[in-house]
C-alpha cells in the first residue's frame, strides 16, 4: 500500500509540475503575445506615419507642378506682352500710311499688311479700345485735347482719336489717346 501512496504521491507531484509547467508557459506565452501586440501597434503607427508624409509629399508636388505651371503662363504672357508693345509703332505706321496715301492700290496692300497683323495680334489677345462715340473713361483714354461742345450733346465723350489704346487680355496695354467735348 505504501507503494500505492508513493506511487500516488510521485503522479500528484508530476501533475503539479505540468500545472506550473503550464502555468509559468502560459505567463510566458502571455508575456509574448503582449510584446508582439505592442510591436504590432508600434508598427501600425509608423506605418500611418509615413503613409502621411508621403501623402504630404504627394500634395506638395502637385502643388509644385501647379505653381510652375502658372508661373510659365505668367511668363509667357508678359514675353507676349512685350512683344505685342514692340509691334504697336508698326501697326501705328502702317495705320497713318493708310490714311495718308493717294493710291488706291498701295491702300489695299496697306490694309492687307495691317488686316494680317491685327489677325495675328488678337490670336495672343489682342482687341483695340472703341473710342469714338464712347463715353470719357479713364482706365482707357487718356485726354490729349479738349473741344468745347457747341450742341447740346453730352460732354465728357470722346469725339477724335489721336491715337488707337489696345487691350491684351482684358488689361489695358496702352490707353488710347482722344479728343474729348466738354
Amino acid at each position: 500500500m505504501e507503494d500505492k501512496n508513493i506511487e500516488r504521491d510521485e503522479k500528484e507531484a508530476a501533475s503539479e509540475e505540468e500545472i506550473i509547467y503550464e502555468s509559468e508557459d502560459s505567463v510566458k506565452l502571455g508575456g509574448d503575445i503582449e510584446k508582439l501586440r505592442k510591436k504590432l501597434k508600434e508598427c501600425r503607427e509608423e506605418k500611418e506615419k509615413y503613409l502621411a508624409g508621403w501623402q504630404r509629399a504627394q500634395a506638395d508636388f502637385i502643388n509644385y507642378k501647379r505653381r510652375q505651371e502658372e508661373q510659365q503662363g505668367e511668363w509667357s504672357r508678359m514675353l507676349g506682352e512685350g512683344l505685342i508693345k514692340d509691334i504697336l509703332p508698326v501697326l501705328d505706321s502702317l495705320e497713318s500710311g493708310i490714311r495718308n496715301q493717294e493710291s488706291g492700290i498701295a491702300n489695299k496692300d496697306l490694309g492687307l499688311i495691317r488686316k494680317q497683323l491685327l489677325d495675328i495680334l488678337r490670336k495672343y489677345g489682342l482687341e483695340e479700345i472703341k473710342s469714338v462715340g464712347e463715353k470719357f473713361n479713364p482706365e482707357w483714354h487718356e485726354v490729349v485735347e479738349y473741344e468745347e461742345n457747341d450742341e447740346s450733346h453730352e460732354s465728357e465723350i470722346v469725339s477724335a482719336e489721336i491715337q488707337k489704346g489696345y487691350l491684351l487680355n482684358g488689361k489695358v496695354l496702352r490707353a488710347a489717346k482722344v479728343r474729348v467735348t466738354k
